[in-house]
């Protein structure tokens, strides 16, 4: 076998690979000799057929075979020899090949890039906290308790007003038609509470028990039933009743209703939650201000193939988003020129990113236990009550679909082992300061997390 580099540009690579006539002929032979210990034909025993007769009817498909074979055992020897890691399945072209012939053809890659990962010590990162006030603890075991609140009848003649709850019966029509979903009787609907179509409860503030009135309204475009997206309706409503909202009273009474001793066991399992939240907020926080910092300090060259592939799924979410809101990419405040450019720069900051942490993880061991796995598929079957047997048989059955569960937690740490190394600095903020997003939160979101699809070294 002859091997030669036709092209080294940068992360690309290409071979000419040549593979003498004979030895594809004593692969084909090698072929011929174990079928001809087992082929049976008429007018032959068993194991007696002559080779130059099986050579005429299974030579072409042999050939193929031994093409095959050929083919990908030169292009592994090729790439093992060269210190090759493909960034991407290299693209096989076969150039001439036919029996009695040799094989040539060709292997074109793009490789991993080789890079050192910058020194972690020297990051300085900043991590905002928040504390909860006891003031704050209270609003919030206010505010649950204002979803638990009850309602009694309102005074004979009192109009209902935001707040309130009227008891509905309604039959809904487009062009004179009832559709389907659109009637129901002894409905329950607190006013303000934005859980009908918009425009909907607003009509219905200062009606009274037993009044008829019709509502109309338009579907927004992207209502999710799409024969009535967009489309005018009305509704013949009639009120059975208007129940007012008792005043709440938050105390142990409160707590217990909601499986807790007393108040202050309420309050506590308010203040545990929130400080979660927070951690959790917290922790994204840093994250970001991480990558930012790891992609301002790294600027090895990535495989444009990578690139391409994770700039096509970018571009293929922006699409779909604005499909979503009924818009196209003329309705962008920039040419779909340079919207593609600025998500291009992000598919690369993702996939070199993707490279980076990749390499920190393999470099310094990290991996994921059975452990980690089983309590994300735990988690994730906990959103399919009943199924969860069938849930783990699926992750475990599916190793795509368990690599797609393992990669955010190995992802998390490597940027856990990275922080540990850096310099951080604990800023206190307010719980409002926390909860803010960041600035230009769409780019982001867009741009923070790194590519989970870079294949291991």
């Amino acid at each position: 076998m002859q091997v030669s580099e036709t092209l080294s540009e940068g992360l690309k690579r290409e071979y000419k690979v040549v593979v003498d006539a004979a030895d594809m002929e004593a692969k084909v032979t090698d072929k011929l000799t174990d079928l001809a210990k087992e082929a049976q034909m008429p007018g032959f025993r068993p194991g007696k057929v002559p080779v130059k007769i099986l050579r005429r009817t299974y030579g072409r498909q042999l050939l193929g075979e031994v093409l095959e074979q050929t083919v990908n055992e030169a292009t592994t020897e090729t790439l093992e020899k060269h210190d090759l890691t493909p960034a991407m399945q290299p693209k096989i072209e076969v150039v001439s090949f036919d029996e009695g012939a040799d094989l040539e053809y060709t292997i074109q890659l793009e490789v991993m890039p080789e890079f050192e990962p910058m020194d972690f010590a020297s990051l300085t990162l900043e991590r905002v906290v928040a504390e909860m006030a006891e003031g704050e603890v209270d609003e919030r075991v206010g505010s649950l308790a204002q979803q638990f609140k009850e309602f009694t009848e309102a005074a004979e003649g009192q109009a209902a007003q935001d707040g309130d709850t009227v008891v509905i019966d309604f039959k809904g029509s487009v062009d004179g038609e009832l559709f389907d979903g659109g009637t129901a009787e002894e409905h329950s609907l607190e006013l303000g509470s934005n859980s009908f179509i918009p425009g909907f409860e607003e009509q219905l503030v200062g009606v009274k028990k037993d009044d008829e009135l019709a509502v109309k309204v338009t579907f927004p475009e992207e209502y999710q039933a799409e024969n009535l997206a967009g489309k005018e309706a009305e509704f013949a409503v009639t009120v059975r009743e208007v129940k007012v909202p008792l005043p709440v009273s938050v105390d142990d009474a409160l707590a217990e209703k909601l499986g807790l001793e007393n108040l202050q066991a309420l309050k506590d399992a308010v203040r545990e939650q929130s400080e979660k939240d927070f951690a959790t907020i917290s922790r994204t926080k840093l994250k970001r201000v991480l990558l930012d910092a790891l992609a301002e300090g790294h600027d090895f060259e990535v495989p444009p193939s990578l690139v391409d592939g994770e700039f096509e799924q970018i571009w293929n979410q922006v699409v779909e988003d604005l499909k979503r809101q009924d818009k196209t990419v003329a309705d962008l405040d920039k040419s779909e020129e340079e919207a593609k450019a600025e998500y291009r720069d992000i598919a690369v900051r993702r996939v070199r990113l993707g490279l980076l942490l990749s390499k920190v993880g393999q470099d310094n061991n990290l991996t994921v236990n059975q452990d980690e796995v089983n309590r994300v598929m735990a988690e994730q079957a906990q959103n399919f009550p009943g199924q969860e047997q069938q849930i783990f048989e699926f992750y475990q059955s599916n190793p795509e679909m368990r690599a797609q569960l393992e990669a955010p937690i190995m992802e998390d740490k490597v940027v856990d082992f990275i922080i540990e190394m850096a310099q951080v600095n604990e800023t206190k903020v307010s719980v409002e300061e926390l909860m803010a997003p960041d600035e230009d939160d769409e780019d982001v979101e867009a741009k923070a997390e790194p590519s989970a699809d870079e294949p291991e070294k």
